[in-house]
């Protein structure tokens, strides 16, 4: 067993390739469980779940889903860069969801380090959804030490953006003392 294993959180988003009006359905009966009594809740409910699991488990490629893509990309430099195991986890509309990764993580280490590119405060799944998933995972393994490596420092994210428009010929005064 490892000591320690990464899990890389991304958004996710639909395939370009996944039927419309399947899609249409989705985010129209998402919107409508917001607001539902407690019996269309019961009913909508389980027609949600079995659209949500289609876009979910729907194949992935860099054409139909670049972010997809893109999101196992960071994954590989970023194993790459730590030597470490990187499982990717997404918040929706991807396979694996959050909490398989979470669980897949906690059956090969000790210790689960887990980071996001959301780098702002203010969104609702890098301060909410994931310390709540976070949480369930720590209840289901509780042999298992979790770390959510999150908010970044505001002048760290500032000085990476600074670095990035370097690279496309920017020139960036140093930073006062």
């Amino acid at each position: 067993m490892a000591r320690s294993v990464i899990v890389l959180v991304m958004h996710g988003e639909p395939p370009r390739d996944f039927p419309r009006e399947s899609l249409t359905e989705y985010f129209t009966l998402h919107e409508r469980l917001h607001a539902a009594s407690p019996e269309e809740t019961a009913r909508l409910r389980g027609r949600v779940e079995t659209l949500e699991r289609a876009i979910r488990e729907w194949p992935r490629s860099a054409r139909n889903d670049p972010f997809y893509a893109g999101s196992l990309e960071l994954a590989e430099a970023l194993q790459r860069r730590t030597g470490l195991r990187v499982i990717v986890g997404f918040n929706e509309f991807c396979a694996p969801s959050l909490p398989e990764a979470l669980d897949r993580a906690a059956a090969q280490a000790r210790e689960v380090f887990v980071v996001t590119p959301m780098m702002t405060r203010g969104g609702v799944h890098a301060e909410s959804d994931i310390p709540r998933q976070l949480e369930q995972a720590r209840k289901r393994h509780p042999g298992v030490r979790f770390v959510y490596a999150w908010p970044y420092g505001v002048s760290d994210v500032a000085a990476f953006l600074a670095r990035h428009l370097e690279r496309f010929g920017m020139a960036v005064p140093a930073a006062p003392e």
